[in-house]
């Protein structure tokens, strides 16, 4: 199968800056990567690795990608984007398994967002469609090996070994659940619940129905989309009374369960981000793009900035920010409190939800907005220094005025940051381009929003942990993971299952304030892989794609235990998993809620010869 593109090409840097002035040495082109300031990796993430046998599985035939040419919604000049290398996946010829927690080499995704946005995936988000050679297909052995049982005895071992050494399993949790219910329930930040000391919380609003079983609620098209052109799709939100999804230059409100079309916005031109987040009145934001591109001019920029009100169905306005007689194009786009912010190399702004504008670049600042994250809290990544010199200032900074309120200063050589989460202030960085697996995270940096200082750093090697960030320009754009109970909850790489040719991961949680692994771990189960979607009080929501003869599940698992309980089962039947596993939560958004589950994708394109029907989205319900 295909692979989906990598994010579009991003727009050269055009100076500016944001809001409260501040003195700092010119600005100048972007340098090149920093020195490798990562620090070595902690042993151990989850448990050991045991050493294993290599076996060859039966050879499968790869398929090569098709190569999209310039699509809609990318910068005007930029070279088309081009579809990464199929992974060197189980069940290849000449492909040998490779031992456990050896990385698993993919094209990086979008965020997932929250309840109500993508994870996506935020963003949250995430990339266009066709499964990825994940996992085996029906007749089709994937990879992997048996543990032998004295393996396993060694195994285990060595786990109560480490745990020991650890501290063992901490289980208390703290914090409270200070998020507000409609702030993307997909997304990856805000604090937990409180833990009632038996493993799970109180504020858990996600109850498991008496039969989890799930249906197809309904499927919307794709779009067609003439030529050979790709088309932005992003976003995606839920409230009470609708999913909404972006189309090709419009945004569509769905009956949450039979999936009729309640409403459409039109827009001049095709969606190029929209926020992961809405108020407490279900608004949220889009950046598009003023006119529908042509062979002539394959992109307009982005530089509209609309309101939607999602329970109206209606674009309550739309603004463009101005550096000189310039219209400003921007590269990403969010939302917290009354704030929309967006951010670009030229610098950020920001507007009430009222249409008033409350700052924009200043023309004498010699640092800019690169972008924000929203949600709890607004916090700027912004990019001061001379070319050499170069230094990101992560800031929360007051919605209303852009004052600033603390700051933390990462360290010179680090060139692009993205905000994981505003409260708790986690932010993820590829130090000295060290991750080496394109997932643009070497570390994550927890932060203390209030006094700007370091908490601490957690060290995530990218051939150990999953998750993944657009950092370049998109700033708020990570996925397969979240933040709650002040923890950090990743998921592994997949590695050996214990069935023949699977393939299996974990979810593990690190202490926000400690930056050590707490000794929670769930497991997938054999030939499934999870992924974390969002926060539900102080209980993770998880997904877990199937392995190919099975449906995906929705799970909770409580903040203090680790138990898992299964909110919702899709059927195993294959008219329906080939619907399901077309996509995945690294590049697709994912949404779920109330028994619900939403899964669509971000970019629309010509349909491909070998799948007779593809969808934009599709619904899945429990009852």
């Amino acid at each position: 199968m295909t692979q989906p593109p990598p994010p579009p090409p991003q727009q050269p840097p055009q100076g500016g800056g944001f809001g409260p002035p501040q003195d700092q040495p010119p600005q100048t082109p972007p340098p090149a990567a920093g020195p490798n300031l990562g620090k070595a990796p902690e042993p151990g993430y989850g448990y050991p690795q045991a050493p294993q046998t290599p076996q060859t599985p039966p050879p499968a035939a790869p398929q090569t990608p098709p190569q999209p040419p310039q699509g809609y919604g990318y910068p005007q000049g930029a070279p088309a984007p081009q579809p990464p290398q199929p992974p060197p996946g189980y069940g290849y010829p000449g492909q040998q398994p490779g031992p456990y927690g050896q990385p698993q080499q993919a094209p990086y995704g979008q965020q997932q967002a929250p309840y109500g946005q993508p994870g996506y995936g935020q963003p949250g988000y995430g990339y266009p469609q066709q499964s990825m050679p994940h996992q085996p297909q029906a007749g089709q052995p994937g990879g992997g090996k048996k543990l032998t049982t004295q393996m396993l005895i060694i195994v285990a071992a060595v786990v109560a070994i480490a745990l020991i050494i650890g501290g063992g399993v901490w289980y208390a949790s703290s914090g409270k659940d200070e998020g507000r219910e409609n702030d993307t329930a997909g997304q990856s930040g805000g604090t937990g619940g409180t833990d009632d000391g038996n493993g799970g919380t109180a504020s858990g609003k996600e109850k498991a129905p008496s039969d989890p079983s799930a249906k197809v609620l309904f499927q919307v098209p794709a779009p067609e989309v003439k030529n050979d052109s790709t088309v932005v799709v992003s976003g995606s939100w839920l409230t009470d009374k609708a999913y909404v999804k972006s189309g090709i230059a419009q945004i569509v409100g769905y009956d949450r369960d039979k999936g009729g079309e309640l409403w459409k916005i039109p827009l001049d031109g095709p969606v190029c981000q929209a926020s992961r987040h809405v108020t407490d009145d279900n608004l949220t934001a889009v950046l598009y793009q003023p006119a529908m591109p042509t062979k002539a001019d394959p992109s307009h920029g982005c530089s509209q900035i609309a309101l939607i009100d999602l329970d109206a169905g209606k674009r309550l306005w739309t603004k463009t920010v101005k550096s000189g007689d310039q219209v400003m194009n921007f590269d990403n786009i969010t939302l917290s409190g009354k704030t929309v912010a967006v951010g670009s190399t030229s610098g950020g702004a920001a507007f009430d939800v009222s249409g008033k504008l409350l700052w924009s670049p200043k023309p004498a600042d010699s640092c800019y907005d690169a972008g924000y994250g929203g949600g709890e809290k607004l916090v700027a990544v912004r990019k001061c220094g001379s070319y050499d010199q170069r230094q990101l200032h992560i800031q929360t900074i007051d919605p209303k005025s852009g004052k600033v309120i603390s700051e933390y200063k990462m360290t010179e050589g680090i060139e692009y940051a993205s905000i994981v989460s505003t409260n708790p202030l986690v932010v993820a960085a590829d130090v000295g381009d060290s991750a080496g697996d394109g997932s643009g995270i070497s570390d994550f940096f927890s932060i203390d929003a209030k006094t700007g200082k370091l908490r601490t750093r957690i060290s995530a090697p990218g051939e150990q942990f999953a998750a993944r960030c657009e950092g370049i320009t998109r700033v708020e754009a990570c996925n397969l993971l979240a933040v709650g109970n002040d923890r950090l909850y990743l998921p592994t790489e997949e590695h050996d299952g214990t069935g023949k040719y699977s393939q299996t991961n974990e979810i593990v949680a690190f202490d926000l304030a400690t930056g050590k692994q707490t000794g929670q771990r769930a497991d997938a189960g054999d030939g499934y892989t999870i992924s974390p979607l969002r926060m539900d009080g102080g209980n993770l929501i998880a997904y877990k794609r199937p392995p190919y003869d099975k449906g995906g599940q929705v799970v909770s698992i409580a903040g203090g235990s680790f138990k898992q309980t299964t909110l919702l089962q899709n059927p195993a039947t294959d008219s329906v998993r080939d619907v399901e596993t077309s996509m995945s939560p690294e590049y697709s958004e994912f949404l779920y809620a109330e028994g619900h589950l939403y899964m669509s994708k971000v970019y629309a394109s010509k349909r491909s010869t070998v799948r007779e029907k593809e969808y934009l989205a599709v619904g899945f319900g429990t009852g």
